[in-house]
């Protein structure tokens, strides 16, 4: 490895007691990715931490100045936080940007059926995902149930201490040849993720008993009836906490980690960084796994709009300020690279991919084939990076995502860089990504936070 990257494994620059820092800094992130496994609950846990660090809510400010930490909240599914710096900000801001979406199965909007004196839920799976690795494996259901009257509940079933889990069966090996004979990609399909929930019939009832027991404990303990699934936002998810992983504990295996681990690290920088002379901001967004569409989306104006609002409430709006914050900002596009694994070793080219305890990882493009769809960060920023990084002892990376023409992957940089700011992928290498179960490297964790306190402090 030494000859790849003329530097050493970042976790032999630690002592013990550094090395406790590092395992305790990746128990709080244990933690969050335990805890928060739909965008929702991971906008509402980072807008408590950020209140407890003094944030106050951007849309209720009468008006702002110089120090003013706040927070923009987009539908409870996309938040930008903002720490204000003493200089106009259309000189732009320093900005940490991370999604909160991961792949999952969502709810159809008329999803429950009974077949065969089993209830079941239809499903369509949400981003890219290998469809065989989402069958047998306990499952969760998270989200929110909005009833006509404007109510909203909260779903968590699956994940309290007591509950039952649900799942995806699947076809016996006795009985699977034919299957077994499928390519991977048609051995599950997408039409077939069915997630069994019931076989015990209601009492006295003659048609569709089992179906109707179901819809009697969601009534009972959600107050929710069958028509009630059109307006719901249910989300099927791995159930079970995040864990520690290998014999060594050096690791950690769980669920959204792609981009949750960028997300919590972001957000951890900014609650932690020293005040600067321009203004700071995480940026935390949903549905990059499909494109980043719809309002909560990058493709959409929220943040543009977040930046217009600051600007007005600093006292001094006008649109030639905004759109000069916009391009004169520097951005780490916080998102996660694929680490280098050894039983895959085929697809990765080994001197520019990522590798578990080396550190961050900076990739100067994504895309796919000819680069496209990626954003091709400056070497000027790039060099302005080595030297904060290099100045602050953090343990860094180049990569690239597999061979060319092997595949390929996208993020929001691209998007960002639309507005002409500069802006670079920037995160935590991991194996197994959009696998149900991710697996990170805790050295490289803690060094991506590392890397994000850099960024504000010294560009």
């Amino acid at each position: 490895m030494s000859e790849i990257f003329k530097q050493k494994n970042a976790w032999l620059k630690y002592d013990e007691a550094g090395k406790a820092k590092v395992m305790d800094f990746c128990e709080g992130y244990r933690r969050f990715i335990s805890d928060n496994k739909t965008e929702r609950e991971c906008v509402r846990s980072i807008i408590a931490e950020a209140e407890a660090n003094g944030f106050k809510d951007l849309m209720t400010a009468d008006s702002v100045k110089p120090g003013d930490k706040l927070y923009f909240n987009k539908m409870g599914k996309a938040v930008a936080l903002f720490t204000v710096g003493e200089k106009p900000i259309r000189e732009g801001m320093k900005i940490l940007g991370a999604h909160i979406d991961s792949p999952r199965l969502d709810l159809k909007q008329n999803p429950l059926y009974e077949d065969t004196e089993i209830a079941l839920l239809d499903t369509h799976y949400y981003g890219g995902i290998k469809k065989y690795q989402w069958v047998t494996i306990p499952m969760a259901i998270h989200g929110v149930i909005c009833k006509k009257d404007g109510t909203v509940i909260d779903v968590n079933i699956g994940d309290n201490e007591g509950d039952p889990v649900v799942g995806i069966s699947d076809l016996l090996i006795h009985l699977g040849a034919n299957q077994m004979d499928k390519k991977a990609a048609k051995a599950v399909e997408g039409e077939d993720l069915n997630v069994t929930v019931g076989s015990m019939p209601l009492d006295k009832e003659e048609k569709e008993a089992v179906k109707k027991n179901v819809l009697n404990i969601l009534e009972e303990k959600y107050g929710l009836c069958e028509r009630d699934f059109i307006s719901c936002e249910l989300e099927v998810v791995p159930a079970g906490e995040a864990r520690n992983y290998g014999l060594d504990n050096s690791m950690i295996i769980g669920y959204g980690q792609d981009d949750r681990v960028c997300a919590y690290t972001s957000a951890k920088a900014l609650f932690d960084a020293e005040a600067s002379d321009r203004t700071m901001v995480c940026l935390l967004v949903d549905k990059e796994e499909i494109g980043s569409v719809g309002a909560t989306g990058m493709h959409s104006r929220f943040f543009e709009d977040s930046v217009a609002e600051l600007s007005y409430k600093l006292g001094n709006y006008s649109d030639i300020d905004v759109r000069r914050a916009m391009s004169n900002s520097h951005m780490l596009s916080s998102d996660v690279s694929a680490a280098y694994d050894p039983n895959y070793g085929e697809v990765y080219e080994k001197k520019n991919c990522a590798y578990f305890g080396y550190g961050s990882v900076i990739n100067k493009y994504t895309g796919s084939r000819g680069k496209s769809g990626s954003n091709d960060a400056n070497p000027e920023f790039i060099a302005k990076l080595r030297d904060a990084f290099d100045k602050n002892n953090v343990t860094f990376q180049t990569a690239e995502l597999g061979k060319v023409d092997q595949g390929g992957g996208g993020t929001i940089a691209y998007i960002m860089g639309n507005y002409g700011m500069n802006v670079i992928d920037s995160g935590v290498a991991v194996q197994n990504m959009h696998a149900p179960w991710e697996v990170t490297s805790k050295i490289d964790i803690y060094e991506t936070y590392l890397s994000y306190m850099a960024f504000l402090k010294e560009l």
